[in-house]
C-alpha cells in the first residue's frame, strides 16, 4: 500500500464494533436514523453529507456520499454546488477569525 487511505476500509466500517459492540450499535442506530427520510429528503441529506465530507476532508465519506448523491438522483452540477457552498462557509470561517488577529495586532501595537 503506497497511500494512507485504503478504499477497502470503507466496506469494513462495521468492524469497528469489535472493540465495543454496544457503542457501535448505538452509533450505527443513530447514524442510520439520521439519514432516513424526514424533514429533509434522503437526497438533501446526501448533498449535505457530501459537502461536510469535503470540508472535513474524509475520503471515505466523499466516496460514500458521492455514491449516495448519485443514487438519490443528484447530478454532478448539484454535487459541485454543494461542495462550493461548504467551501465558501469554511473559507469565510477562516477569514472571520482574522478579526482576532487584527484585534491582537491592535492590542500589541498600542
Amino acid at each position: 500500500m503506497d497511500h494512507y487511505y485504503d478504499r477497502s476500509h470503507l466496506p469494513r466500517f462495521g468492524e469497528i464494533a469489535e472493540g465495543s459492540q454496544k457503542l457501535a450499535d448505538s452509533f450505527f442506530s443513530y447514524y442510520n436514523e439520521v439519514f432516513e427520510e424526514g424533514a429533509l429528503t434522503v437526497r438533501e441529506k446526501a448533498l449535505i453529507a457530501l459537502a461536510v465530507a469535503s470540508t472535513v476532508q474524509c475520503p471515505y465519506c466523499i466516496d460514500a456520499y458521492t455514491t449516495a448523491c448519485l443514487e438519490s438522483g443528484s447530478d454532478l452540477e448539484q454535487m459541485t454546488e454543494a461542495v462550493h457552498v461548504a467551501t465558501a462557509i469554511r473559507g469565510g470561517a477562516s477569514l472571520v477569525h482574522g478579526v482576532q488577529m487584527v484585534d491582537q495586532v491592535k492590542r500589541l501595537s498600542m
